[in-house]
């Protein structure tokens, strides 16, 4: 299966995709540990889908029965912009500038396996994008494509930490990627002692309950957490810091695909703005946008906050 692996990776190329890496579909034992005491400890607040009995997060052949190999991409999403320096305007997570990944990357996801069974007919596949119970981070590390940092993203060593991850899941034995990256962040704690509302509890894992990120996209209380609300740093979607000072983002590269570029030019949003958009405004102003997740109230009630 040696000419089929590479030619998976040569098409992942042509699509878009910068890195790519295959590896049988094997359960993933160590990982889901740390899984499992990451849940216990409550860090997922209120994301109560990650914690679902039925759901084999370590297993593919949960989402696969027949599944024998993971291919696992990652897109680079960086785009050189910044955000303005603007009390007014609330910033926008990096990765929901541009329109929503979760379409891109399966529509591209689609036309590679579309490709694979053209070259191999009795191909079988899944394509999973962010929201089917595969653990992304634990795999691109197992295929090679980088390491999880101490922020919990991964890295890479030739475009930083700016990539979106998704696997495909196909039915057939292939010729296997074994190299693993090794960690490379060192002494380096940029990351825990920029967090303001100190998520990063401990190198390499994060309480979401305390996480700027998680409050502002994934809660869906009233009000902020007076923790978070007090350290916003002007984030109203989302939070980039420990992203951004990533020691090894300072070789991140611009992506080449033109649909991570902002809508409309905004890396930010007027805050005034948010508290008197309407609910038909709103869903013109966020169609095929990530920052759909959070729902007007969810961008009203941060807007507030700010």
């Amino acid at each position: 299966m040696r000419e089929l692996s590479a030619k998976i990776k040569a098409i992942s190329a042509e699509l878009g995709f910068a890195k790519c890496g295959i590896v049988p579909a094997e359960r993933l034992d160590v990982e889901d540990a740390s899984l499992k005491s990451w849940l216990e400890s409550g860090f997922h607040g209120e994301m109560k889908w990650m914690n679902r009995p039925e759901q084999d997060r370590a297993a593919p052949r949960t989402v696969m029965p027949n599944a024998r190999s993971v291919v696992v991409l990652a897109t680079n999403y960086f785009t050189p912009h910044s955000h303005a320096d603007d009390s007014d305007r609330g910033k926008i997570s990096r990765y929901a500038w541009g329109s929503d990944y979760h379409d891109l990357l399966r529509e591209k996801m689609r036309r590679l396996l579309e490709q694979i069974k053209l070259a191999a007919p009795n191909v079988e596949g899944r394509v999973c994008v962010d929201t089917a119970p595969i653990m992304e981070k634990a795999w691109a590390v197992r295929a090679g494509l980088g390491w999880i940092g101490k922020h919990s993203n991964l890295i890479t060593k030739d475009i930083g930490s700016w990539v979106f991850l998704s696997e495909l899941l196909l039915n057939v034995e292939l010729d296997y990627d074994s190299e693993i990256v090794e960690d490379h962040c060192g002494t380096c704690t940029a990351c825990l002692d920029a967090c303001p509302t100190s998520a990063i509890v401990e190198p390499y894992v994060v309480d979401s309950r305390k996480c700027i990120s998680y409050a502002t996209i994934e809660l869906r209380d009233e009000t902020l957490p007076d923790e978070i609300a007090s350290n916003l740093n002007g984030w109203l979607y989302g939070c980039d810091i420990c992203q951004d000072v990533c020691p090894w983002n300072r070789f991140e590269k611009p992506s080449s695909e033109a649909a991570f570029e902002p809508r409309n030019g905004e890396t930010s949003l007027l805050l005034d703005g948010i508290d008197r958009m309407e609910h038909e405004v709103y869903v013109e102003r966020f169609r095929g946008s990530a920052m759909k997740r959070t729902k007007l109230s969810g961008l009203k009630r941060n807007a507030k906050a700010l």
